[in-house]
């Protein structure tokens, strides 16, 4: 009797198992179709594809290939044009001063009008770059004063400067600077700047100069090809003919 409930015990419960997992195929069928409330994602096995896991893989894919693509082709070179488009022109650019020509610095002249008689005998073949003033390499400076108001003002003047220790002076007597203070007579510019800088310090209006009667003038020349340095000092009586850097751009008026 036992044994017998057994056996229809066990039969029952294969046939629920099997009524069971029946039921459980369906339920599967009836979720794919189902719509989830919005927020909740459905459930997804691991070995299952992810929507747009394939475009993402061929999209990858085709990168990686265009970096390969991109690394197998040889570095265009520096100063050359892609190919298929035109070359640009790498002429040297010419230069403003033409090839055979050279400048030249003529003189010195002892003043302004002696150096424009030399431009205007320049001879042809030859242009001006311009005149100029130059002071030789020893020219003496000065300190000065400007002149005062009269005699008796430039005593008391001079009178102050001792005062202040600024000893070395004399007062100018007569002449286009009468009444003027000399403080000093210099082998150099700085030396005269210094003093003159000495002087505004304390308090008094001086000035550094060169000594007139040492400028010199010059007339710089562009000379063109075929026209020598000893033509150009004969025309036009300078004594000196040096070479010097020509200015961009030269080729000036007569």
């Amino acid at each position: 009797m036992l044994t017998r409930a057994l056996i229809v015990l066990l039969v029952v419960l294969n046939l629920g198992v099997a009524l069971w997992w029946l039921a459980r195929g369906d339920a599967e069928g009836d979720d794919a179709g189902m719509e989830l409330p919005a927020g909740i994602a459905r459930l997804q096995l691991a070995d299952e594809a992810l929507p747009g896991a394939h475009d993402a893989a061929a999209s990858d894919a085709d990168a990686t290939a265009a970096t390969e693509h991109a690394q197998a082709e040889p570095a265009a070179e520096p100063g050359t044009a892609p190919q298929g488009e035109p070359q640009a022109d790498l002429a040297p650019v010419a230069s403003a001063t033409p090839a055979g020509a050279r400048c030249l610095a003529l003189g010195p002249f002892a003043d302004a009008a002696a150096a424009t008689a030399a431009r205007a005998a320049l001879p042809v073949g030859a242009t001006t770059i311009g005149v100029r003033e130059a002071l030789p390499a020893n020219t003496p400076w000065r300190v000065v004063m400007p002149a005062l108001a009269d005699r008796e003002a430039a005593t008391a003047m001079a009178g102050r400067l001792r005062e202040a220790g600024f000893s070395d002076l004399f007062i100018v007597a007569e002449g286009a600077e009468a009444n003027s203070i000399a403080l000093g007579r210099f082998g150099g510019e700085t030396a005269a700047r210094s003093h003159a800088a000495a002087l505004a310090q304390a308090g008094f209006d001086a000035r550094a100069e060169a000594v007139t009667g040492n400028v010199r003038h010059w007339l710089d020349a562009r000379a063109g090809d075929g026209v020598d340095a000893a033509a150009l000092r004969r025309a036009t009586g300078a004594a000196q003919a040096n070479s010097i850097a020509c200015p961009a751009g030269t080729g000036g008026a007569r």
